[in-house]
């Protein structure tokens, strides 16, 4: 096997996942893409990278090959109660407001690029104790690009040590310790895993198929790896999809995308509100 692509090829490959799902993959990220990219090479039992381009470029391949490609070189690095500031202003300011407008106290909730499901269950813990204390109802869904990143999500089983962020009561209250304590895992309980639900979705589309009255969307360190067009329709076709009063979080390392948006008001670091 050849030790790295062709400069030709590294292109056409970010060229193509820039088109398809607006991440950039800079040359500075070649080493990173080439390591992902030989383990799939294994998987097909290709002899080199080239073989790959070849399959995907010339051999007419790259249709069928698309998911498992964009599931292979894109990053998907989550943890539990990340950026723990937005749960507390959740807790704090949005559900409280959100609850306050409406006479039937059910909200519904997105966590855009959700990964492995560590964001969604983090939302569904925290609503859940509020819930717990106010008694309203709350749905939650996770969406992300990569399949395998869903599948996990969907079984909802994580290293015990994910859950190290999550305070103590919570994983008593909301977490399941696998019997084999050698095995170190741990499960999310059933009553949150049927409050949550996940499915494929790419912010690249010029539609999402979503509700138009979300109440709370989480769109956390993910739109860093968009050009600024991008981040600017993305913002754009999220906030289409909230009610009014409902709020956008988005992440501290993404840029300011809601301060450009008529629609969106900042309320709060990284956090914006529809007008």
């Amino acid at each position: 096997m050849t030790d790295a692509l062709p400069l030709r090829d590294y292109q056409r490959i970010a060229d193509l996942i820039e088109g398809q799902v607006g991440i950039r993959l800079p040359t500075s990220k070649r080493a990173m893409v080439e390591g992902r990219l030989r383990r799939r090479v294994r998987a097909l039992q290709l002899p080199d990278l080239e073989a790959y381009c070849r399959l995907l470029f010339d051999d007419g391949a790259l249709d069928e090959e698309m998911v498992a490609l964009i599931d292979a070189v894109t990053t998907n690095k989550t943890d539990f109660f990340r950026e723990p500031q937005h749960f507390d202003f959740l807790q704090r300011q949005a559900v409280p407001d959100l609850l306050a407008q409406r006479t039937t106290r059910r909200l519904k909730v997105l966590s855009a690029a959700c990964s492995n499901g560590a964001e969604p269950y983090t939302l569904a813990m925290v609503l859940a104790e509020m819930a717990l204390r106010v008694p309203f109802r709350f749905a939650v869904l996770g969406v992300d690009i990569s399949t395998q990143m869903l599948a996990q999500a969907e079984a909802a089983v994580y290293p015990a040590a994910m859950m190290e962020p999550v305070p103590a009561e919570l994983q008593a209250r909301w977490v399941m310790r696998s019997r084999d304590p050698s095995r170190e895992l741990v499960r999310i309980v059933p009553e949150l895993r049927r409050a949550v639900q996940f499915m494929r979705l790419n912010l690249m589309d010029p539609s999402y198929p979503l509700d138009r009255d979300i109440d709370v969307i989480f769109c956390r360190n993910v739109l860093i790896y968009f050009d600024a067009a991008h981040q600017r329709a993305v913002i754009q076709r999220l906030a289409g999809h909230l009610r009014p009063g409902g709020f956008l979080f988005v992440g501290h390392s993404d840029c300011i995308c809601g301060d450009d948006n008529p629609a969106l008001k900042p309320v709060s670091v990284t956090v914006f509100q529809r007008r």
